[in-house]
């Protein structure tokens, strides 16, 4: 899950897994699996950096070794 902002400053927590794409025209839209489309006030890149953290939370995408989480093993 991630947290947004609505353009009128609303907060609001987003399930990452949903997001298909992401575009700045000059607002920032998510467009969901759904189809429904949101404007948010973070930017593009914002979003991806959220979306991608939340996929690293959880080891989907696995953190890089010099990380203190990702470097167990290492004597």
């Amino acid at each position: 899950m991630i947290r947004l902002t609505r353009l009128d400053g609303e907060p609001f927590v987003l399930n990452a897994e949903w997001i298909r794409y992401v575009e700045a025209r000059p607002d920032t839209f998510i467009t969901l699996t759904t189809g429904e489309r949101l404007v948010v006030r973070e930017s593009m890149d914002d979003v991806m950096e959220r979306a991608v953290r939340y996929q690293q939370s959880k080891h989907l995408i696995p953190l890089p070794p010099s990380s203190p989480r990702g470097g167990q093993g290492a004597s």
